[in-house]
């Protein structure tokens, strides 16, 4: 490690321990999700259709144990949004970066995500997911729609809603690989959550990254 490099403990056994089974989860609900839209026929589209519901329940148990999580120990603090900073850290990822230079926010033990990410994780853990998860659990239930007094709904609306968020959801998890090998090596921030041990810059201050400019 380098003499300008710290190593804090950043990460919780149990945050990693979400992190990766909910990525195990989205993969596999995405990949069966496509087949039944009929994109692709691996599995068949009886045994998709039963893994996918099998896992979107467990996705929905699991999720509903992390925002327990979250309010329990204090931890949703760390998604309180902020555009202090924000737009240089915007000038960062587009421009900085590209020249070395020091992250305009560097994490710390409270505060572990950047405004940017503050903005984009909480949009997906408090409307993204949420909505796909209530669309999921209404196609799942279709049968019951007349007696729940919805049936103004169709088929083809929930649908649609629940596969283009299903886009989304790919669309981030491909920023979001990429953006993991941003850190100081190609696979810091992947080690990072795999130990819980980030390594972050001693002396990274905004002000040191004004006057780099």
């Amino acid at each position: 490690m380098s003499q300008k490099m710290k190593r804090i403990y950043l990460y919780t056994r149990y945050e990693r321990s979400w992190h990766w089974l909910q990525m195990v989860f989205i993969a596999i609900l995405l990949f069966t999700g496509f087949e039944i839209h009929g994109m692709y026929s691996i599995l068949g589209f009886e045994e998709a259709v039963e893994i996918h519901n099998t896992v979107g329940i467990a996705w929905l148990i699991a999720f509903a144990f992390f925002i327990f999580w979250l309010l329990t120990t204090g931890e949703w603090k760390q998604y309180i949004p902020t555009t202090k900073k924000l737009f240089l850290v915007i000038h960062y990822y587009s421009f900085g970066i590209f020249t070395g230079k020091s992250h305009p926010v560097p994490k710390r033990k409270e505060a572990k995500h950047n405004p940017l990410q503050r903005l984009t994780y909480l949009g997906l853990a408090a409307a993204l997911l949420p909505l796909q998860m209530a669309s999921g659990v209404l196609y799942w239930t279709y049968d019951h729609w007349s007696a729940w007094g919805l049936g103004f709904l169709t088929l083809g609306m929930v649908a649609l809603v629940h596969m283009a968020i299903a886009f989304a959801v790919l669309i981030f998890i491909i920023i979001h690989v990429y953006m993991t090998t941003t850190g100081h090596s190609i696979l810091a921030h992947i080690k990072a959550m795999i130990t819980g041990w980030e390594e972050v810059e001693k002396n990274a201050t905004i002000e040191d990254w004004e006057k780099a400019k």
